[in-house]
């Protein structure tokens, strides 16, 4: 399995890697399935040269989970959505408390379920080791290709039967992403990779260019915010699509560099209460930030800890790893605001011809997480609705986001205070 989907390095990897995997057949679906699965295993391979010899021991951490539970989970999700979900073909029109078959792993369901096993006791499982881990990753992907391929390429909803296959892949791309900020956080060295599909981490340096756009303008219009059901696969909280009325507003044709951060802190913007809503400005105390996550100095350059080692970063790359809180202070003390997430994904299509790009950190919005009218939650009920009203949209990508999770109206959602993500921000006028 593994040597089939390496040997694809090239077209059809680069396929299997596409935005357009919402809509994908089975075929190619089934080699996207195995390309998340080797970028899991590599990750695994990081892990194991950066912890083996501490036993895998990592902190107890909101922002961490115990890696061999991180791998294991994405194992399970997979078993328990598809191997084990007898109406699995029946896409969000299933029973999702429905009596289930018996996992292959006895213990999968007391170590692996994220719903029923509270973030703090994962530290305290007798988690099984890395070899067993693996096994358990071959086997439940197995069992998923094979299903996958028994589905009828004439069914009469292929959005339906595909559906899981769909979340299974995008959920195991979150998680890379999930194991790319836990090893920055760790300071683990990250490998860059052979060139041939297999870096771990997508290079920023090709797609940030030193020249800095204008703000741009855009006049008032009906914008569609959120995705339809029925063209390939939807996230629960993007649906449905409804009209916005946005009226005239300016938004950075760029997120904010730290240059232009970097303005903030030598004016004192930590120390001044007045930039920080009462919230945040708990949280800069609490936390005695002073610069961003990472920063070692922030004067005459950034140096900030990258996976390990101190990087010295140009001053017109964007501010990484800044909680919404520190991004809501800047905005004020520059005279600005955070963009509301309409205006961000109406500015990322029409802007696209005229300079709006995105794709190098995950941007804070201004707007809290809730559901969009009508919303129904899917049959993975614990993906949206429990965060709604306590955490903050994000919208674009960051470096470490997979291909196919870089969707302009694809919606993260993190805790206000999260700074360990690859997040920044950009700008509106106020």
């Amino acid at each position: 399995m593994n040597k089939k989907a390496s040997e694809k390095c090239g077209g059809d990897a680069g396929n299997a890697r596409s935005p357009w995997l919402r809509t994908a057949s089975k075929d190619l679906l089934s080699l996207a399935l195995m390309d998340a699965r080797n970028h899991t295993l590599r990750w695994l391979s990081v892990y194991e040269a950066g912890l083996d010899a501490m036993g895998w021991r990592v902190p107890m951490r909101p922002e961490l989970n115990p890696p061999l539970w991180e791998a294991g989970h994405i194992g399970w999700f997979q078993e328990y959505w598809i191997g084990r979900h007898v109406q699995r073909q029946r896409g969000t029109a299933c029973d999702p408390t429905g009596v289930r078959l018996a996992s292959i792993e006895p213990q999968a369901d007391s170590w692996y379920d994220s719903s029923a096993v509270p973030h703090d006791s994962r530290w305290l499982l007798d988690l099984p080791g890395l070899q067993h881990t693996k096994d358990y990753l071959a086997e439940t992907m197995e069992i998923t290709l094979d299903l996958l391929d028994a589905i009828d390429a004439d069914v009469d909803d292929p959005d339906a039967a595909l559906y899981f296959h769909r979340l299974a892949l995008f959920h195991e791309d979150m998680h890379g992403e999930a194991f790319a900020m836990m090893a920055q956080t760790l300071g683990l060295k990250v490998p860059t990779g052979d060139g041939c599909g297999s870096d771990l981490l997508a290079p920023a340096a090709g797609r940030v260019h030193a020249a800095q756009r204008p703000p741009l303008t855009f006049l008032p219009m009906r914008w569609t915010l959120g995705l339809a059901r029925g063209d390939g696969f939807v996230f629960d909280n993007e649906a449905s699509a409804h009209e916005v009325a946005l009226p005239e507003f300016e938004i950075d044709a760029q997120a904010v560099t730290w240059a232009q951060y970097a303005e903030f802190v030598e004016d004192g913007g930590y120390d001044d209460e007045r930039w920080w809503s009462a919230a945040g400005w708990q949280w800069v105390q609490r936390e005695g930030r002073r610069v961003p996550r990472h920063v070692d100095q922030l004067r005459q350059g950034v140096l900030q800890r990258r996976f390990g080692a101190l990087v010295n970063l140009p001053m017109h790359r964007p501010v990484v790893h800044v909680s919404w809180y520190e991004a809501d202070a800047w905005c004020r003390w520059a005279g600005r605001r955070l963009p509301t997430e309409v205006e961000w994904e109406a500015a990322a299509h029409a802007g696209a011809a005229r300079g709006f790009r995105w794709g190098d950190v995950w941007e804070w919005t201004a707007t809290t997480f809730r559901a969009y009218p009508g919303f129904n939650a899917d049959p993975y009920r614990d993906y949206s609705q429990p965060w709604f009203g306590t955490h903050k949209v994000l919208r674009g990508a960051s470096f470490a986001t997979s291909a196919r999770l870089r969707h302009s109206k694809f919606r993260n959602f993190y805790r206000p205070e999260r700074d360990d993500p690859f997040c920044g921000f950009r700008s509106c006028t106020a």
